[in-house]
């Protein structure tokens, strides 16, 4: 019994010495900045990189078909002679006192065009990209300026064709527009706002589209292939790089120059060749019409032919 006291004084100091270690521990590892283990080597690569093939199947790529598809493609520039209305130009003392003023100005523009008849040299665009135009020159993707001759255009359908001496043309083999579907894969390829040689890609989003105001003749392709202004007479092609439409107008609510929404369409081969073929022929495009006008019948129109409702449409002669 007298140990007991000395055993107990004996813990408490072995406590006490082991909780002091324990504190002075903790305190200087409190103390210690933290530091990251680094990962092994072999668990994080060097450089994150994608495979070239994924289960023996190499990963797709639209670039071994675009190297077909854009020498074909070409860049339109045009001037346009506008005279300068001055009040003043008529008067000799005028004329006289400042001779160096300018009577008239210059209208440069840029649209696309697509290369469809290397022999003939015929590239086909947009009537709005070569209208009113006094010189017109075409580029191609090789860096080659010719000028071009006016061949045609027809306004109702947008389509113009025009004419290169070039040798060493490439030119887009034509699809059978009718078979495109909403669902299928496109690539639009021309020159917005000057970016020569310019691929965005996307899907038919839908056929024979119409109702776009300001439009002549409407049987559009919508796709959301990117398409901005200088897309204008560019190539709408599938994934084989044949040609299914010519890219014309974009939607905007807020115009052409807000940017892109996803909303663009071109007019479908098969009409666009139709047109063409007219104008390499003739130089223009004649359609047949026919002498008459139709009319929605209305209450008033019903009750004046004696029909017991309004329904139906009521043609006339003219």
């Amino acid at each position: 019994m007298r140990h007991a006291p000395l055993k107990t004084i004996a813990a408490l100091s072995i406590a006490a010495a082991f909780g002091g270690s324990a504190a002075t521990a903790i305190r200087e590892g409190l103390d210690a900045p933290a530091k990251a283990e680094p990962p092994a080597a072999a668990a994080v690569p060097a450089m994150a990189t994608l495979p070239a093939a994924v289960d023996g199947q190499m990963l797709p790529s639209l670039a071994p078909m675009l190297q077909r598809v854009t020498p074909a493609v070409v860049s339109v520039h045009t001037k346009q002679r506008v005279r300068i209305r001055n009040p003043f130009a008529d008067d000799p003392m005028f004329r006289r006192l400042f001779p160096q003023v300018p009577q008239e100005r210059i209208n440069q523009s840029l649209g696309s065009g697509v290369v469809v008849d290397a022999a003939k040299g015929l590239v086909l665009t947009n009537h709005h990209v070569i209208e009113g135009a006094d010189e017109v020159s075409v580029t191609l993707s090789d860096g080659r300026t010719f000028p071009a001759t006016f061949v045609g255009s027809d306004p109702d359908t947008d389509v113009a064709l025009m004419k290169i001496q070039a040798d060493n043309l490439v030119a887009l083999p034509v699809a059978n527009s009718d078979q495109l579907r909403v669902g299928d894969f496109v690539v639009a390829v021309g020159n917005p706002f000057g970016f020569s040689q310019t691929v965005t890609s996307g899907i038919v989003s839908a056929v024979g589209r119409s109702g776009l105001p300001g439009m002549g003749y409407q049987n559009f392709i919508q796709t959301d292939a990117s398409i901005n202004p200088g897309n204008s007479g560019g190539a709408l092609v599938n994934l084989r790089g044949e040609l299914v439409g010519i890219n014309t107008a974009t939607f905007n609510p807020q115009g052409s120059r807000a940017g892109d929404i996803g909303i663009g369409f071109a007019i479908p081969t098969n009409l666009a060749g139709n047109v063409m073929r007219q104008l390499a022929d003739t130089g223009e495009v004649r359609r047949g019409s026919l002498g008459m006008e139709t009319q929605t019948v209305d209450d008033k129109l019903a009750q004046g032919l004696g029909l017991d409702a309004a329904r139906g449409t009521g043609v006339s002669p003219v």
